[in-house]
């Protein structure tokens, strides 16, 4: 079984979903006859065809990006001789040359992972909306992270029949905490003192860190942010301007997470835009052991920690709801510990990376059998 996976970047670009590609890629490649391959695109620079982890990954050459996508011509010519030689194709959308490509050359069995919308872009989205369609029309399957997503998207409600829910996965035992972690994870507390508030994402306008920012006015804790992105200057200044910086601080991104997790009382994912289609740091908070704040977006982000069960689901754009939220969880001892408690047990139970590979794995069989 030759699958070739087709998405813009991969690792070691950093993303949400190139993390998901590179975990089908590590994890099924060699696994019962499976050949994973990979074509990707530079984000500027001379294509390149690498093996990394035994996984044979092309890069086409690039211009350069324009409305963060790449701009490649070589992508078409290494999509049309891998995709002859493939047995499956997965396309991962957002990915406009990917369906421009498939609707020019080979027609081999084909899925979409459908990670997001498009958001942002909506006058691009308009233009590749027919290209989309199309693909959508040939896909054997569609495979999406949450029911969410497919009532509230308009291009993938009228395909639901076609439409196969696969939550994300992580590796839960990578979350444990060894004497190793626990030492780092006290440094943490020690530093910056208790109790303390994580959130973690780039930080761009979908994330709403600034309304969480704001939120620390009502709350003595305090807030760590982990990101790096074009809005921190605006952040620093806001952090500033409200007199907050013996509250909040922004740390540039860190090699690993998982100290922070285990240090922090709990975990704010503040975001305010349905670019945020699932979250998958709830999952690596939730590992941990730590009570989840989110927002009630038309994603799979209120799916994955549940309101009233592993935290609170609050409202988009309302620092008010969000401070309220983190002072009953940090005030109330029993509450934290119910809500810590349910989060483990509910990453273990449906989120970790072996469910997450053993499903899309039997569809990807159930697809070339047909």
């Amino acid at each position: 079984m030759k699958i070739l996976q087709v998405n813009k970047f991969y690792f070691p670009w950093i993303g949400g979903i190139e993390n998901v590609v590179k975990d089908l890629a590590d994890g099924l490649n060699g696994k019962d006859g499976i050949e994973m391959e990979v074509l990707a695109c530079q984000s500027k620079g001379k294509g390149a065809k690498e093996n990394i982890n035994g996984i044979k990954v092309y890069r086409a050459s690039s211009l350069g990006t324009l409305l963060r996508m790449p701009i490649s011509f070589e992508f078409f010519v290494m999509y049309r001789k891998l995709a002859k030689e493939a047995d499956l194709i997965i396309l991962h959308h957002p990915f406009p040359l990917s369906f421009l490509a498939y609707a020019l050359f080979a027609k081999k069995k084909m899925i979409v992972w459908y990670h997001s919308d498009i958001v942002k872009q909506k006058l691009a989205g308009f233009i590749i909306e027919p290209l989309i369609k199309y693909a959508f029309k040939k896909a054997d399957s569609i495979f999406v992270s949450n029911k969410n997503m497919i009532l509230k998207s308009k291009l993938l409600n009228p395909l639901a029949s076609k439409c196969k829910i696969i939550p994300y996965g992580i590796n839960i035992p990578d979350y444990e905490l060894p004497p190793k972690i626990e030492e780092e994870s006290g440094k943490i507390k020690n530093k910056y003192g208790a109790p303390i508030v994580l959130s973690v994402g780039r930080l761009v306008y979908y994330k709403g860190f600034e309304y969480l920012i704001d939120s620390m006015k009502k709350v003595n804790a305090r807030l760590l942010i982990i990101g790096n992105g074009p809005f921190k200057e605006k952040l620093d200044k806001q952090i500033k301007d409200g007199q907050l910086e013996n509250k909040v601080s922004i740390i540039d991104p860190v090699k690993d997470l998982i100290p922070y997790y285990h240090a922090c009382d709990l975990f704010v994912l503040p975001s305010v835009a349905n670019s945020e289609a699932f979250g998958i740091v709830q999952i690596e908070a939730m590992a941990c052991g730590k009570p989840v704040i989110n927002t009630n977006l038309p994603t799979g982000v209120p799916e994955v920690s549940l309101d009233g069960e592993t935290g609170f689901t609050v409202e988009p754009k309302n620092s008010k709801a969000l401070a309220t939220a983190i002072n009953k969880i940090i005030s109330d001892s029993d509450l934290k510990l119910r809500f810590s408690q349910s989060a483990k047990k509910r990453a273990e139970e449906f989120f970790s990376l072996e469910k997450f590979l053993e499903t899309n794995k039997r569809y990807f069989e159930e697809i070339l059998n047909k």
